[in-house]
C-alpha cells in the first residue's frame, strides 16, 4: 500500500463489462479496436462538474505517469507530454539505446527502478498507471495500490483484457455513477497469487 508520504500507485482503466479494455484488433490505425471507441464516450462529460468530471480532474493531477510499452506505442507516445509535463515511465521487456523517447519520457525494464523513479518525479502526488501490460506487472510486483474501473455498459466480446490469471483480493472503496459509465475504486487488498 503507499506511504503516508506518497500518492498511491493507481491504475485508470476503461474497460467493458465483459473485462475488455480495447476491442478486438487493436493496432496502430485502430488503437482501440473494432468498437472500442465506445469505452471512452463518458470522457464526452470530462470538463463537466459530474462524476466523469470529477475523475478525469483527479487523473490530470497526477504528478507521473507508467504505462505499458505498447499503449505508448498506440499512444503515439502520447508526442512526449502525457499532462502538464510529468514524467512518463514506460515499462518495456528491451530498451534500444538509439530509441530515445520523446519529451519527458524514459524506459524501464525494471518494475521496482519504475515505479521509484515515478514515485519521486510525483511529488507525493498520486502516479497514474496505463495499459493492461503495466498493471499486470505492477500487480505481480505488489506495487499497485489502487484500480480506477471506469465500467462502461457494453459487451465487446473480444479485444485485449485487463487482467490475466493473476488472483488478487480488492476493497471498493468508491464508486461514482455517471451518465453510462460507473467508476469503481478499489485498494489492493490481498497480494498477487
Amino acid at each position: 500500500m503507499a506511504h503516508e508520504t506518497n500518492g498511491p500507485i493507481r491504475l485508470y482503466m476503461s474497460m467493458s463489462l465483459d473485462g475488455f479494455i480495447t476491442g478486438p484488433d487493436d493496432r496502430p490505425g485502430q488503437e482501440l479496436g473494432e468498437g472500442g471507441g465506445r469505452l471512452f464516450n463518458w470522457l464526452d462529460d470530462r470538463h463537466g462538474d459530474g462524476a466523469s468530471g470529477r475523475i478525469f480532474q483527479e487523473a490530470m493531477a497526477t504528478g507521473a505517469v507508467i504505462s505499458g510499452r505498447r499503449t505508448f506505442e498506440l499512444a503515439g507516445r502520447w508526442q512526449g507530454d502525457h499532462h502538464d509535463g510529468v514524467a512518463i515511465n514506460v515499462l518495456t521487456h528491451h530498451v534500444d539505446p538509439d530509441d530515445q523517447p520523446p519529451g519527458s519520457a524514459r524506459f524501464f525494464t525494471d518494475v521496482g527502478a519504475c515505479v521509484a523513479e515515478a514515485r519521486a518525479a510525483a511529488g507525493g502526488r498520486a502516479v497514474l498507471v496505463h495499459g493492461a501490460g503495466a498493471a499486470q506487472a505492477l500487480l505481480r510486483a505488489g506495487l499497485l495500490d489502487e484500480l480506477e474501473i471506469h465500467l462502461v455498459p457494453v459487451v465487446l466480446g473480444g479485444g485485449r483484457r485487463l487482467f490475466d490469471d493473476t488472483h488478487v483480493e480488492l476493497r471498493q472503496v468508491r464508486q461514482l455513477t455517471d451518465r453510462d459509465v460507473t467508476h469503481l475504486r478499489y485498494a489492493v487488498a490481498g497480494r498477487p497469487r
